[in-house]
């Protein structure tokens, strides 16, 4: 199947010992075959953790075909055992010889058209079809957490599974607080909205208008707007420094205590020019509500987000505090040890805020799904804004603090973090809404991947 080349003899040893599931051999793999540049770019343990995932969530997969991209980069197909799901493996080696890895990515893939069922589903058959493989991933300790798809306000699935505490074997219930990770982007691009309609503030207002010198340089506060931060095309970075992560968690819990960490920033590119995902321009959000409000974010969105969308069971939970049903969550550890597993209480925020971080329930999420589709929030026009994609801001799939899906038939976001792995996808045409809250790392991907495979087929209504 793979060509009889050193490219693609190093290819199936890669693939055949990811499949082994055996530490010993990704790491032996990978001390001899990846470059030093692409080893380098983080610690052993993290290389062994990426072979590690992909082989819980695949259990081994079987090659379908190939193609060569400029000799260099191998594009393989795959599908995985444990899902039956289809992916590309992404393999770029370096011209010298022996050849070797200098980049891994892997991708979703549609089935091949031999393998590819057209055959329409109605919405009761897609839910029993995810039924089964959260089932699946749950017996194989691949995925703990709730799956809720719901037409309208009325659930067809809402399957919690696994522990909320693995320590106390604590089970994950419908009430359970997830991590959302970067899902708050949504929550703060709602009240900046909110902030537009009532005319406290304009997209087009540069960052400076509201922000001094303390939060940013005024030579960046005078380029970069509002829209760029909701679109993130301002060419800023990400708080998570190192310094950041040298730092005691609990010195971060108000908004104006990341101060330290962004002042500094520098623009990769001039605003509106290139697209690049960043966590401090939400960040720096927040810090414009408050300017505006004179209340802290946290008090603004709590009531004019969360208390009128009827999700009483979300907010920005401080992580020392004794909170009911709040999720831990977990990573495997892979090594030549063995398995063991790691919570995220000391590698995440101590308290979320606008970039990410709170904490909701599913049903909490399908509350604000409704709350956004009955313009509860703000109006429908402020919705379609944030929600449409952003092209003259060279933001193709993203817009005001929401990514789009499926050509725009959807909008929603993702989070993700060492032991978190959520999504919230609305489909206002369909009427649909689609939920997952993970609290195992990555443990959300196959979940997402089959249901956009699903809906692909769905039929609508009978």
């Amino acid at each position: 199947m793979l060509p009889d080349t050193r490219e693609g003899i190093l290819i199936g040893e890669l693939l055949e010992t990811i499949s082994s599931g055996q530490p010993d051999r990704w790491e032996a793999f990978i001390r001899d075959h990846f470059t030093a540049e692409f080893m380098g770019i983080a610690p052993m343990e993290s290389h062994i953790s990426v072979f590690g995932s992909l082989y819980d969530q695949s259990r081994g997969f079987e090659i379908y075909d190939y193609t060569v991209k400029d000799n260099q980069t191998y594009i393989i197909t795959t599908q995985d055992h444990l899902t039956g799901l289809w992916g590309k493996y992404i393999v770029t080696f370096t011209s010298g010889s022996p050849p070797g890895i200098a980049g891994l990515r892997i991708q979703l893939a549609e089935p091949p058209d031999a393998y590819r069922d057209t055959t329409t589903l109605s919405l009761q058959e897609i839910a029993q079809e995810l039924e089964r493989l959260v089932n699946k991933l749950h017996q194989a300790d691949v995925f703990s957490g709730t799956v809720l798809l719901a037409k309208g306000t009325d659930p067809v699935l809402q399957q919690p599974m696994g522990f909320s505490s693995r320590r106390f074997s604590a089970p994950n219930r419908l009430d359970t607080r997830f991590n959302l990770g970067s899902m708050n982007k949504m929550f703060t691009a709602v009240a900046i909205a909110q902030l537009e309609e009532r005319g406290q503030l304009a997209y087009e207002d540069s960052i400076g208008q509201y922000l001094d010198s303390t939060w940013i340089a005024p030579a960046i506060g005078r380029q970069v707007t509002l829209a760029h931060l909701l679109s993130h095309t301002s060419g800023l970075g990400s708080y998570f420094t190192p310094e950041f992560m040298e730092s005691s968690r609990t010195k971060f819990r108000d908004v104006s205590d990341y101060k330290s960490l962004v002042s500094n920033d520098s623009l990769r590119f001039k605003p509106g020019t290139d697209w690049h995902y960043s966590n401090t321009g939400f960040l720096l959000l927040g810090a414009i509500i408050e300017s505006i409000t004179g209340e802290s974010y946290f008090e603004y969105v709590r009531r004019e987000v969360y208390q009128p969308a009827g999700m009483g069971n979300t907010d920005a939970y401080p992580l020392d505090e004794p909170v009911p049903n709040l999720a831990i969550g977990y990573e495997k550890q892979w090594s030549r040890r063995g398995v063991r597993w790691q919570n995220n209480i000391f590698k995440h925020v101590i308290k979320g805020g606008p970039a990410g971080g709170g904490f909701s329930t599913a049903l909490d999420l399908l509350n604000f799904s409704r709350a956004l589709r009955e313009n509860i929030l703000i109006s429908a026009e402020a919705r379609n804004t944030l929600t449409s994609p952003k092209p003259e801001l060279n933001s193709p799939d993203y817009g005001f603090g929401f990514d789009i899906y499926a050509d725009g038939r959807g909008f929603g976001h993702t989070g993700g973090f060492t032991g978190i792995s959520t999504a919230l996808e609305i489909y206002p045409e369909e009427d649909l809404t689609f939920i997952v809250l993970a609290n195992y790392s990555r443990a959300g991907f196959p979940i997402r991947r089959k249901f956009h495979q699903l809906m692909n087929r769905y039929e609508g209504e009978r």
